[in-house]
């Protein structure tokens, strides 16, 4: 049974990532520290368009407070509270902001929570990591995962039009379910995903992986999550299919399942 801890609003913090002229951005982050000391802390990796104030985001932060759990959030740039201009967004920039995130709060070891394109972010942090050295990684847990979405499941279904569209534009824009304005692609999203694809070969994680997919997800089929796994096999791997989840699994029933996969992974419940 978990220890009961106050729970008080996370900190307010910002960092600027990028110093070159026109590419130097604010980085907006909510830090809540831990409270019980040795405890690993949360980092949350939200997915493309997404911003650290949605559900799941909350929740986990929450269920940091509730178990005197470290917890990092923060926005991409050109997302939610964050400078910079989305349509400047790639992999690489995103990634990069979430190494200095951590090179600047310092945690010691952190529990990688990633949704959809930030289960792609999270699996390249991984590697940065255990290249440049950072917090030990001792755990992800990946929602509705979406690693080399650009080049898997984006690219092989552009038609004519949205080629022609990234050739003479430099972007294309696709109807949203989730927002009243458009999805936009930029063709420097694509081509860096290119150069961050994970499904390339065995990626080692050192650590426990639980995926958490729903089988009716509109976005990322099921069957990526699958895949995904296939790339994982030196790893403790839990995928948990959930057959009416749809893409988001911000139900009650879908928070409840992704808190115990933080849960287990932490020894927190």
């Amino acid at each position: 049974m978990s220890e009961l801890y106050a729970i008080s609003p996370p900190e307010t913090k910002s960092i600027t990532v990028g110093s070159a002229a026109g590419h130097g951005r604010e980085i907006a982050i909510l830090y809540r520290p831990a409270s019980k000391p040795g405890s690993p802390v949360l980092v949350w990796l939200g997915g493309y368009r997404s911003d650290m104030a949605g559900t799941k985001a909350e929740e986990m932060d929450a269920f940091a407070a509730r178990n005197g759990l470290g917890a990092i959030r923060f926005d991409y740039s050109g997302h939610g509270a964050s400078g910079g201009e989305f349509r400047d967004g790639t992999i690489s920039r995103w990634l990069e902001e979430a190494v200095a995130v951590l090179a600047a709060l310092k945690p010691e070891q952190v529990v990688l929570v990633g949704s959809s394109m930030g289960g792609w972010i999270a699996l390249r942090l991984v590697q940065e990591l255990r290249q440049r050295g950072g917090p030990k990684v001792a755990g992800l847990v990946l929602v509705a995962p979406a690693p080399d979405f650009t080049s898997e499941l984006i690219e092989p279904h552009l038609t004519a039009t949205e080629r022609a569209s990234l050739s003479e534009k430099g972007y294309f824009e696709e109807y949203s379910e989730y927002s009243p304005e458009p999805n936009i692609y930029t063709r420097a999203l694509i081509e860096d995903g290119r150069v961050n694809r994970v499904l390339t070969g065995i990626i080692e994680t050192g650590c426990p992986v639980h995926i958490l997919q729903g089988m009716k997800d509109p976005d990322v089929p099921y069957q990526h999550a699958l895949k995904l796994v296939e790339f994982l096999p030196a790893d403790d791997v839990v995928l948990t299919l959930i057959r009416d989840g749809d893409h988001r699994l911000s139900r009650p029933q879908d928070i409840e399942k992704l808190l115990a996969a933080i849960g287990a992974i932490t020894h927190y419940d």
